[in-house]
């Protein structure tokens, strides 16, 4: 990795790190609604998959959705997330929505 691609990267994570927060599932309908939210394992770092994402990584992905901690958010899940008012980690790289459900115990700094 060169300077420039180092400096991207480091510009990248502060920035989605800026703009992670809890949002609640309604407020992410309408992304839902355009297939634009892609749901990550708990399993994974938030911000660290908005980078990859952010940096064109095409493998880190391919790996991610081929093990299955990145996927599209189903309709069941929607939906229960929308009865049970859910609050969820929330990130932008446009033109996607990354989200994250993480258990209320876990040490996630806001």
């Amino acid at each position: 990795m060169n300077d420039e691609q180092v400096d991207r990267e480091a510009l990248l994570r502060g920035e989605y790190h800026g703009q992670t927060a809890r949002i609640p599932w309604h407020d992410l309908q309408t992304h839902y609604a355009r297939g634009n939210v892609v749901i990550v394992s708990p399993t994974l770092d938030l911000v660290e998959v908005a980078v990859q994402l952010g940096m064109d990584n095409s493998q880190a992905f391919q790996g991610w959705i081929e093990g299955g901690d990145i996927a599209s958010v189903s309709e069941e899940q929607a939906l229960h997330w929308y009865d049970s008012d859910a609050v969820l980690w929330a990130v932008v790289a446009a033109p996607w929505v990354l989200i994250q459900q993480r258990e209320p115990h876990s040490d996630v700094t806001e």
